[in-house]
Parts: structure tokens; sequence; C-alpha cells
């Protein structure tokens, strides 16, 4: 198993702190004994587990000052010693130091294999991880602590940024395929993860670093700089508050390294797709105390999809500072400025089917805009007391503005004069809308570890607070519906008293925005909003806040593994702040964690859990008095055991996990064409299933993943009057799911350096919205064949990705008819990266 390049960087640091000078020592000689004080020289490699070099090991004689730290070959040269008894000790954090014991009688070589320590210092991830696989060895996301994700009571998937690499990803939605149980759920930073939704405007769903974050729900989420996304499945609210019952996205950014890498890629495709990318890391100072890691990233698309390009800018610098090997501070700050339009989907003929309209159709028009602005600063401060004792405080502040301007359907199709409904115009509303949102998160907690005779215990105890704010100036216009004689609008059509509204030239009632005609290819053209009749959306600002208090005990006896975690949770929510009708309501929540896990060998864990779950009602549904609030907080349980093995010398990893999750009191859309924002909240969802995950290596040259999940998915408990509901699978959740990527580089003969990448991804049918809302729809079941060339010529990777091999049509999920998401058709895309 590789140490982190954290290790390099904390060891570099410890040995060089005080001891400033690098000069060789000065040999010692004299004119009358040249020969008596002769010197000789110790050179050598030094390796990992499985052979890998290690850069950054020091290799000190025991005793003196005299040191030298091996370079990125895992090289390292003593010179100047004297003959004699010698004793080279090795130092590397996170590996167990090794002695070499000899006598020096002539220049000779001593070579050194390091083994894993079994305790890391990194309390927190503030240095970059250095494996270079599809496989991740540790994850602080499980536990809050350096744990292998071997030992996490939990199942957590990852991708890591190996793999976004060979397959061409860009974006967050691109490689969730790669982790069971995952699913896309619109176009939008939007996911089913077990059958339950996880959006990206909601905090609960989304960290970053382990720390909440807000973010964009229109957009997916840029990789750019990011290391990897993991995936904690099912509820994580014993230790982030409340949280989304399927799970949360975590996206751990790329951070600081104690060696110098360089990396700038550039990316061309189909539909004028243009990327670039810039990976920066090294040391700012010789001391190596100093790290900085800059990622820089322009993304810009026309989209396969009408009128739906976009721009991206990304700028995120990283700084670490490690004073001593106790001490160690690190800032982050990511900056994104997003240009395009919102993508609301495919609507086709309310008498046809998926494909009686092109996939390429959208409702925009050539006016609409969206633009978005994301900044995320990070603060994080780790020290260790002692071996045993370390103190991490981490604080966030991210914030996401919005400014748009969209027509879209309003979930409706155009009613003629005698209530029948017209089945190819889609009934039209336009909005313009600004949001600002703040976000601070704040997260302490103190590691001690301790033993009690052959138990080894790592005690967590910790305080964290999050505050979202929605500021004042949010606002938002309007225009919807169906023209009135006395110039006013509304959403409903009454048959029976048509003479009150404005009538087109056919007799029919005549829209505030035009409708958009599926007959019609002029239907995104410029729009004159000045002529709509527009109301003002009543958007109050709130502050929502919650502090959270935990404890965690992680105890290893032999080869039982045990993780008990209680949180106690306090969430408030202040709506219409600062203003005279302001409110607040406050909800508590005890939530217990409980997992083991037994090593049954060298290669196999065997685990368990029971974890409960909470989640609040998001502060915009409650204070909004067209849906219906208020509502009763979420409340999810999960029970999962799995097995978590590493074969081929731990190149490979294995995860099989089943699952029984239950969550009460969803919110649902009611299907109340007259109130589109009215809800329902239905009694009891379960999901249960299987899940399989494979990532690593079969061979140094042969790398894969596969995954497979069977999710059944179904409300179990509803509401009176909405029991043709129960049994149906959750809308967005395959039954099966299945995919496997593999990647081989020929290492000899003529065609030496040239690889090939081959997947394929499958899903079988996906439910739209539930039985109870009109125009539901069912998504058939698609596999898509994916493949890729690769050619290394020297610090030059040359690589042609190409998706949807077959050019299959198909959909990633949706609503009903008339918000369906098409994936794309045919995309090909040839990508240049450079190291140096």
């Amino acid at each position: 198993m590789k140490c982190t390049s954290y290790c390099k960087l904390m060891m570099l640091a410890a040995m060089m702190i005080g001891t400033v000078t690098t000069t060789h020592a000065q040999t010692e000689t004299t004119l009358n004994e040249p020969e008596a004080k002769q010197t000789l020289e110790v050179n050598g490699y030094v390796t990992g587990k499985k052979g890998e070099p290690l850069m950054g090991v020091v290799v000190q004689v025991k005793g003196t000052n005299k040191r030298a730290i091996t370079n990125e070959q895992g090289a390292y040269t003593l010179s100047a010693l004297q003959a004699g008894d010698l004793t080279l000790t090795f130092h590397y954090i996170g590996c167990k130091p090794e002695e070499r014991h000899f006598v020096l009688s002539q220049n000779q070589r001593q070579d050194a294999q390091l083994s894993e320590a079994t305790e890391m210092l990194q309390g927190v991830e503030v240095v970059g991880r250095n494996e270079r696989s599809y496989k991740n060895t540790r994850t602080f996301v499980g536990t809050k602590t350096a744990t292998a994700v071997k030992d996490v009571p939990q199942s957590i998937g990852y991708v890591t940024k190996e793999l976004v690499l060979d397959q061409g990803a860009t974006t967050v939605n691109d490689v969730v395929k790669n982790i069971s149980g995952v699913n896309q759920y619109t176009f939008y930073n939007d996911f089913s993860i077990r059958g339950f939704r996880t959006t990206g405007n909601r905090n609960s769903g989304n960290l970053i670093n382990g720390m909440r974050a807000q973010t964009s729900l229109w957009k997916q989420q840029s990789l750019a700089n990011i290391e990897r996304v993991e995936v904690i499945k099912g509820p994580a609210s014993a230790l982030f508050g409340n949280a989304a019952p399927g799970g949360v996205i975590n996206r751990v950014t790329k951070k600081p390294l104690a060696e110098t890498r360089r990396q700038v890629s550039t990316t061309v495709g189909s539909y004028a797709t243009f990327n670039a990318y810039a990976d920066f890391t090294g040391k700012l100072n010789p001391k190596g105390s100093l790290l900085y890691r800059l990622n820089l990233g322009y993304e810009n698309t026309d989209s396969y999809r009408d009128l739906q390009g976009g721009q991206n800018f990304i700028v995120a610098p990283s700084f670490s500072y490690v004073p001593n090997h106790r001490t160690q501070f690190n800032v982050d700050v990511f900056y994104q400025q997003y240009t395009g339009k919102i993508d609301r989907g495919q609507s086709i003929f309310g008498d046809g089917d998926l494909y009686s309209v092109p996939i390429s159709r959208s409702l925009s028009a050539a006016n609409d805009y969206l633009k978005e602005r994301l900044v995320n600063i990070t603060l994080g401060l780790t020290h260790k007391f002692t071996d045993r004792i370390s103190f991490n405080s981490t604080y966030l502040n991210s914030s996401y503005d919005e400014d748009m301007q969209e027509h879209n359907q309003a979930n409706a199709y155009v009613l003629n004069a005698d209530s029948s409904q017209n089945n190819s115009r889609i009934l039209m509303q336009a909005m313009i809308r600004k949001r600002h949102f703040r976000n601070n998160s704040f997260n302490n907690y103190l590691n001690i570890g301790f033993n009690t005779g052959r138990a080894q215990h790592t005690l967590l105890v910790g305080w964290d607070y999050f505050q979202t704010d929605l500021l004042p100036g949010t606002s938002a216009l309007t225009a919807r519906g169906y023209l009135l004689k006395n110039g006013k609008t509304t959403t409903k059509f009454n048959k029976s008293k048509i003479n009150n509204y404005v009538l087109d030239a056919d007799g029919n009632p005549k829209t505030n925005v035009p409708y958009f005609d599926l007959n019609n290819t002029t239907g995104n053209s410029i729009k004159d909003i000045s002529k709509y009749v527009f109301t003002e959306d009543e958007i109050s600002p709130y502050r929502q806040y919650s502090h959270g208090i935990y404890l965690q005990e992680q105890l290893r006896y032999g080869p039982l593994q045990l993780l008990l975690g209680l949180r106690q949770e306090f969430f408030t929510d202040i709506l219409n702040k600062q203003r005279n009708n302001e409110t607040r309501t406050t909800q508590h929540a005890l939530i217990p964690r409980v997992g083991a896990v037994l090593t049954l060998n060298k290669q196999i864990n065997l685990y368990g859990t029971w974890v409960k779950g909470f989640e609040p009602q998001s502060a915009s549904v409650q204070s909004n008095p067209n849906t219906g609030a208020p509502f009763s907080p979420e409340q999810s349980q999960l029970f999962e055991v799995g097995a978590k093995s590493d074969w081929f010398d731990h190149r490979l990893s294995i995860t099989t996990a089943l699952f029984h999750l239950t969550k009460n009191n969803t919110l649902y859309n009611a299907g109340d064409a007259g109130n589109p924002d009215l809800l329902m909240q239905v009694g009891e969802e379960v999901s249960k299933g299987v899940e399989v995950d494979v990532a690593g290596e079969l061979l140094p040259n042969w790398s894969v993943v596969v995954n497979y999940a069977y999710t059944d998915a179904k409300i179990t408990k509803t509401a009176s009057g909405t029991e043709k509901d129960l049994g149906m699978q959750r809308p967005n959740t395959p039954r099966h799911a299945a995919n496997i990527w593999t990647k081989y580089i020929l290492r000899h003969g003529p065609l030496r350096n040239l690889g090939i990448g081959l997947g394929v991804n499958a899903n079988s049918e996906r439910f739209g919205q539930v039985g109870k809302r009109a125009n539901t729809i069912v998504y058939p079941g698609y596999a898509l064949l994916n493949a890729a060339l690769y050619y290394r010529v020297r610090s030059l990777q040359l690589q042609l990705n190409a998706d949807n091999l077959l050019n299959k049509t198909y959909w990633v999920g949706g609503y009903d008819k008339l918000r369906s998401f098409p994936g794309s058709p045919f995309f090909v895309k040839a990508t240049a990266t450079y190291r140096f």
C-alpha cells in the first residue's frame, strides 16, 4: 500500500526545521595523514511495500546530523562518511521507521523497503494523495479520521482523478456511473443514491472536503480541481448533521504535494467542445514547509441540445504551511464563473412517445441566460499535541450568486376553449430571478488515541456549526398562465367563465407567455418579455443554522473493530428574517451510529452497520405558502452488512453490500396544474438491495472498474387518497444498473505505451414522477459502449475518447412528458496531456 505524499512533506519539514544547512559534511584531512581520514559513501533506493519508489524519505546516520532525502526515484546518497560501525535510520511518516546496522569499510549500497504504519499523523486531508490508480486506499470522510476504506463499516464509493482523466470526464455527473447505486436524476447537479434524491442546492447532500458547501442546482459540478469523488452511501447524519438519506457526495480537492508536478491538458471534441486545464504543485521554499497547488480550468461547449452551450472559468489555488512536524495549516480557494442557460429538459407531444420530438429540442429562448458565481474559501488547522492527541479545525465560507432569465414549460399543455388539452402546444412561463446564498461551516474535533490492555481506542470529540443565509435582494418575477380581460392573469382555465379570458384568433384562451409549438421550429427565437404580465414571487430572506455535538469511538481488539457514534443536533430555521413576520423554528435530533468490522484474514473484512438520519425540510419549501407547508422533517434508518477485500497485493479492492434503507416524510409534487408548487408528504419509502464495486489493477498495466447494483426502492405507505402510488419503484431509480471500464497498456514490443480503454454502462427502465402525477412516463433501459485509445510519448499522453460509440438514443432520467432528460448521442473528444 503506497504511503501518501503527506508522509514525505511532514518528514521533510520535521527533519529540516532548525537545521537549515544542507551542505555536505566536509572531509577531515591533514597534510601528514591524507589516507587516514579517507571518506566513504553509502547510497541506495527506498521503496514502499509494492516496490514503488518513495520520494522524501529521510535517511540519517544515527547519532549525527548527517542525512539525505530520497529523490523521485527513491534514491539517496550519503557522502563524507568515516569507516567503522554505522547505523542508518529511514523515516517516512505513515510508514514504520527502519534501521540498518553494518560495518562500513568501503563504498556500499543499502536499500530499504518501508511498510505502512497503522497510525497516520494526518487527521484531516490537507496534503495531496500520492496514489496513481483507480483504487483509493484511505478516506477521511467516513470517520473524520484517516481510516482505510476497508476498515469503515459502511459502503463508500469513489472515483479517482486517474479514472476521471482516462474516461475524459469533466463533471461529477460523468463519473457517478462508476459507483454502484448512484445515478443521474436529471441534467442538473442532481442524483439518485440508493433510490433517494440528492440535489446541489441543498447542502445536506453535497460536501467539499467533508464540509457543507453551497452549490448550484442547475449546473453539474466541474472536476477541474478534484482529486476524487466520494459517496457515503446511506445517511451520514451522525457525522455531518442533517444529511440526505440515500447518501452524501463529497468532492475532495487536489492538495499541495511536496514534489514538483506540473500538468497541462487540452481537449477538443464534438459540439465545439474545448476544455483546457492546468495543475501545478510543489514547494514554495527550500525547506519544504510551504507548499502550493494551482488548478486552472476553462470549459466551453455548444452542447447537443439547442441553445444549451456554456462557458465555465475556474481558478483554484491551495497552500499548505507546515512549520514543524506537529502543526499544519491549509488555505484553499475556489472561484468559478459560469455563463449559459438552464436546460429544463425535453418536452414531447402529449399523445406521443419519447421519440416523437428530437432529443436536441429545448424550450429556451435565444435571449435567456444563466450567470452563476461560486466562491469557496477554506481555512484548516491541524495540531498534534502528542503522538496520540491531535486537534483539527476547519472553516469554510461558501457563496453562490445566481442571475438568470429563462423561458420554461409550466408543467402543462395549453388548454383549448372546451378545456381539452392541445397535445402539441406547451404552456410556457418566463422568469427573471436573482438569488444570493451565503454558507458558513465551522468544524472542530479532538482525536485521542489510547490503549486499555490489548484494546486500541481512537476517540473523537467534536462540535460543528453551519449557517446558510438567503440574502435580502433575492427576488423573482414570473409571467405565467392565461390572460384575463381585466389585465390580470390566472394559472387556471374555467370554460364556464370563458368570457373573462382574452381569446386568440381561434377562440382559445390566450397565454400570457407565447406557447411553444412542437410543430414549429421557431420556438427558440428571441422573446420580447416586455409584453408579458409579470407578478412578483415572494422570496423572503431566511437563515438556517445548526449546532452539532458528536462523540465517536473507534475500537480495535484483535480482529474486531467497533465504530460507535452519537450526535446531538440542534437545527433552527429563521424565516422572513428581519421582517415583521419573522418566525423561528428549532428542531432537535439524537442520531446514533453503530458499526463493526471483523478481519477474517489479510484480504477480507466483514462489516455491519446501523445508523439513523435526519433532514429538516428546506426553508424555501417551508416558507412558500403555495407548497402546503409546514411539513415534518424527513427521518431515515439504514441497516447494512457487507464485505471489503483487497487482492493482487492490495492493487485491487472489492466491496459487496446488502442494505435496507427506510425514509419517512418525503415531499412530492402534488400534480395540481393550478398550483405547480403544491407538495404532498408521502408516508414511508423503503429501499433495499445489493451492490458490488471493484476498483484497481489486475496487473500493473491493466486497470479495471466494475460495479453492479440491484435496487428495490418503493413507496410502502402513502397519504389517504394516493394509494395507487403504493409499490411503485422510486423515480429515476433503475432496478438493475451495471458498469465496467477497463484500460490496458502495452509495455513491450513495437506498440509499447499504446493503450486501449473499453467500457459498458447499462441501466434498466426507470419511472418518472410517482403515479399520481399526470403525464407520467417510463424511461427505457439502455446499454452504452464507450472506448478510448492512449499513447504516451515521454511526458506527453495523447488520448481519444468515444462515448456512446453505437449512437444509442437514451434518457438519463426525468419527471414526465414535459420534462425528460436525454443523454448525449455519439461524442468524440481528443485530449493531449503534458507533464513537466
